[in-house]
Formats: structure tokens, C-alpha cells, sequence
């Protein structure tokens, strides 16, 4: 017989009727919510369901994932109603007339896990009440270590990553689907924790001394921020500094004004200050050698 889901009392499963009765809303972005005891990976649901001709909307959620994905391949895993795993599927390029949204163009797809991660901060600023902080481009950071006489963190720690995917459309005249994952730790534990290649600790709202670790309120918020800022990018044509998405994210975003390591895609490292985020959500480091334009990369705080 399998466990019972109440069986660990501080980690309770959420309720599917609650979150459909609050998320399937006529005047928002989604139209379908299905809850997952447990699954591979949300994307990889989400993205089949995109390949099938699922309109924009779906929102998959699992209590437990057995091979969630990162950026890069990495795996992203926690232990059964530990955490916030969900997906959705956007499909930015389709005009909506009933709402005034004109296609996005494909340039601005590289806001999606930016807007995502502005979403996943306020709602953790909002209900978890701690000093959350975004680095370029998707991944979010609390506060870890010893506090320093003044008060502040002596490190930083991840909590949180986004993953967004490219699926083709069956025509490739036609413009292709986004498949848009977040993973938040919540109620994971020091023992349970993952080890993490980019050099950072992991840790959780838990860990970090949240008041609330509720994970339907925040499962609210994420997807209700999500699909808020989604609307305002859409109805804006993907203009992400019209719409006010550009200057929420660098209000966040503790990259910018840093000394940075950036693991290229091919391979090479990119050292130097990043000076800001452009128009496109590119990363933008002046370097010994001049300023460069990142689109995507791994990036390192260098202290």
C-alpha cells in the first residue's frame, strides 16, 4: 500500500479543487490545472502536452518530482511534498485578440524565466518574508551563513531555479511553445539537501526561517504573479521596459553591479562587471576587452 500523503504533518499535500477554484479565473492566462502525486518532470509533462496541440494555459503540478531538470541537463529534486514543482505552457507568438495581445516577438522569449523569476521573488518577499534576491538569469538566492557585524549575510544561498523551454511547432512556419518550470524549495531539510555545481549551498524556506512554508498560498502567488506579469508583458507586445517588467527585475537582480565569472556555452569564461540587463533580458559585462552580450550562461559572483 502506498504512504500515506499525511503522513509527514508538516507537509501536507495540496488540495486540487482549492487551486483550481483559485487559479482557473475567466479574466487570467490558465485554463487547465492538473496536480501530480508524482512525475518525471513538469517540463517534459508540459511539453508533450504541447506537442499533442495543448492551447496556451496548462499548468502542471507535482508533489513530487523523480527527474526534474535544471539549465544544463542538472537535476533538480526534493523529497515528496517538500517543495514547489510546476509548469506551464505559454504560447507567446499566437495573437489574442479577446485580450489585445498582439504576437511577442521571438527576440523577447529570453524575458519568459526573468518574468518568471520576478514572480517567484515577490511572492517569496510577499508570504515566506525573507530578503530573496534573483541572479542573472533565472536562479533565486537567500541568505546563507553566519551574519557579518553589520548585519548582513556572509554568503548566499539557492532556494529556487527556472527552466524555460523551446517546443517547435508542428509547422515551422509557426512559432514554437514555452514550457516554463519553476522549483522552490520549501520544506526540505539540512539532510535532504542537494548538492549544488554551480558552487552555491542549497537551502530552503525552511532552513532560511520562514514564518510561512504553506506551500498552497504559495503555489497561489507564484502562478497568480506569473500569470499577472505574463499579461502585461503580452499586452505590451513583449516590450519588457514598457510594461515595467525590465525595471522589477533589476530592482531584484544582484548581478548587475557585480564582478562576474560567466561559463559560456561553448565552453570559454567570461570575466568582468555586469553593468546590466538589455532590452532582450541579455545579460550585458564590461569587460578587459571591451562590453559583451550574454544570452546564456552560468554565472558566478565572484567576491
Amino acid at each position: 500500500m502506498p504512504a500515506s500523503p499525511y503522513t509527514d504533518l508538516d507537509r501536507p499535500p495540496l488540495d486540487v479543487r482549492r487551486l483550481r477554484r483559485a487559479l482557473l479565473t475567466p479574466d487570467g492566462p490558465w485554463t487547465r490545472l492538473e496536480l501530480r502525486a508524482e512525475t518525471g518532470s513538469t517540463n517534459a509533462d508540459v511539453a508533450a502536452a504541447a506537442r499533442a496541440g495543448e492551447p496556451e494555459g496548462l499548468v502542471v503540478v507535482a508533489e513530487r518530482q523523480t527527474a526534474g531538470r535544471g539549465r544544463r541537463g542538472r537535476s533538480w529534486e526534493s523529497p515528496p511534498r517538500a517543495g514547489i514543482a510546476t509548469s506551464v505552457l505559454l504560447r507567446p507568438g499566437a495573437a489574442e485578440p479577446g485580450r489585445g495581445w498582439p504576437p511577442a516577438p521571438p527576440s523577447g522569449y529570453g524575458w519568459l524565466p526573468l518574468l518568471a523569476g520576478v514572480a517567484l521573488v515577490q511572492t517569496v518577499h510577499r508570504l515566506a518574508e525573507l530578503d530573496a534576491v534573483l541572479k542573472w538569469p533565472n536562479d533565486l538566492l537567500l541568505p546563507a551563513g553566519p551574519r557579518r557585524p553589520d548585519g548582513g549575510a556572509s554568503g548566499e544561498a539557492k532556494c529556487a531555479g527556472i527552466l524555460a523551454e523551446a517546443v517547435p511547432a508542428g509547422d515551422p512556419g509557426d512559432p514554437p511553445a514555452i514550457v516554463l518550470g519553476v522549483g522552490l524549495n520549501v520544506t526540505v531539510r539540512s539532510a535532504e539537501l542537494p548538492a549544488n555545481p554551480t558552487g552555491l549551498p542549497a537551502t530552503s524556506l525552511l532552513l532560511a526561517g520562514a514564518p510561512v512554508t504553506d506551500r498552497d498560498p504559495l503555489v497561489r502567488a507564484l502562478l497568480r504573479g506569473i500569470g499577472t506579469w505574463y499579461g502585461r508583458w503580452r499586452a505590451a507586445g513583449g516590450d519588457a521596459g514598457g510594461c515595467g517588467l525590465r525595471a522589477a527585475y533589476l530592482e531584484h537582480c544582484v548581478t548587475v553591479g557585480r564582478q562576474v565569472r560567466v561559463s559560456l556555452p561553448d565552453g570559454s569564461d567570461l570575466t568582468g562587471t555586469a553593468t546590466t540587463v538589455d532590452d532582450d533580458g541579455r545579460l550585458v559585462v564590461r569587460s578587459a576587452d571591451g562590453e559583451r552580450r550574454v544570452s546564456a550562461g552560468d554565472v558566478r559572483h565572484v567576491r
